[in-house]
């Protein structure tokens, strides 16, 4: 198994790209070991001292580390681990783990949002090894959720402000503002 990896804007995480699927639909984000549960392949990589974040997306796995650890030293523990992990057969997500998702009937603005969120926004993060996740629009302000490289990245308040917040005020007029939840 050949596994290339790719620099982030986020200096503290790296992207890792298995050349296969990672997570069929939807993404998952976890912040430490306890949330880890769910999933055996972020339990794999949580194994790995140095690691403080695990973000599956599509094709690619965003991990995150501490600052007193280089990457050089931690690349090629996060890459066996990667290469043991996906010899070893298991799925990525434990069956019947839920890790969210929308239901509740939705406004004609939220749904807009949304899907100028997946279109426009989404792809083009999830290049960095991220991920916005859309949280709740209420009185003009859009709630977003940033995940794998995009949380703690020293230029993510300036994609929500002058990127994506620009974006959806031109197309969605009800948007006054963007905000990061988390």
């Amino acid at each position: 198994m050949f596994i290339q990896t790719e620099a982030t804007p986020n200096p503290a995480t790296l992207k890792f790209l298995p050349g296969s699927m990672v997570m069929p639909r939807g993404t998952a984000d976890f912040a430490d070991i306890s949330q880890a549960a769910k999933s055996p392949l972020a339990t794999a990589l949580f194994a790995v001292e140095g690691v403080t974040g695990v973000f599956l997306g599509s094709d690619f796995i965003s991990v995150a580390k501490a600052d007193a650890v280089e990457w050089l030293v931690l690349k090629p523990q996060v890459l066996a681990a990667i290469m043991e992990f996906f010899a070893s057969g298991q799925p990525v997500v434990a069956e019947g783990s839920d890790l969210g998702g929308a239901g509740e009937d939705e406004s004609e603005v939220v749904m807009q949002i949304k899907q100028l969120l997946d279109t426009r926004v989404r792809p083009a993060v999830a290049q960095d090894g991220g991920d916005i996740i859309f949280r709740g629009f209420e009185d003009g302000i859009v709630y977003l959720h940033l995940q794998g490289a995009c949380s703690g990245c020293p230029s993510s308040s300036a994609t929500l402000k002058h990127g994506i917040e620009n974006m959806l005020r031109y197309y969605v007029p009800e948007v006054q503002g963007v905000q990061a939840v988390e």
